[in-house]
């Protein structure tokens, strides 16, 4: 069983690491999902670039995976709220209702994989 954490462990790393550098990539691309109440919009998708980049580095760093992992279970918490609201959008912030339909559930799936690898990484010495 530890064999299967560690590869997810990888997995999510590598997924929030990438996700990150798309924030440097494509910019515009995550614009619709800063809500138009925050100031500086381009400023904060850069912020939050680096800040998966940093989670992800950290959760492949065996003294820090913990750490890693419980930022990455707090960011997925903090985005929760663009997704559930891109649900109940008459416009979704990217193609339809749908398609927000299908990413809210996996917003709930990386929580649990954030909270899962963090949970495993202390109790068996993941890290």
């Amino acid at each position: 069983m530890m064999l299967f954490w560690k590869i997810l462990k990888i997995l999510l790393a590598l997924f929030i690491i990438y996700a990150g550098v798309q924030h440097f990539v494509k910019p515009k691309f995550y614009h619709v999902f800063v809500p138009d109440f925050l100031p500086f919009k381009m400023t904060i998708i850069y912020l939050s670039g680096i800040i998966e980049i940093v989670l992800g580095v950290l959760l492949l760093l065996p003294k820090y995976a913990r750490l890693g992992a419980t930022g990455i279970f707090w960011l997925m918490i903090i985005f929760l709220p663009i997704h559930v609201w891109d649900v109940f959008s008459d416009q979704p912030a990217i193609g339809s209702t749908e398609a927000a339909m299908i990413r809210l559930p996996i917003q709930f799936v990386f929580i649990g994989l954030a909270w899962g690898v963090g949970k495993y990484a202390t109790e068996k010495g993941l890290d």
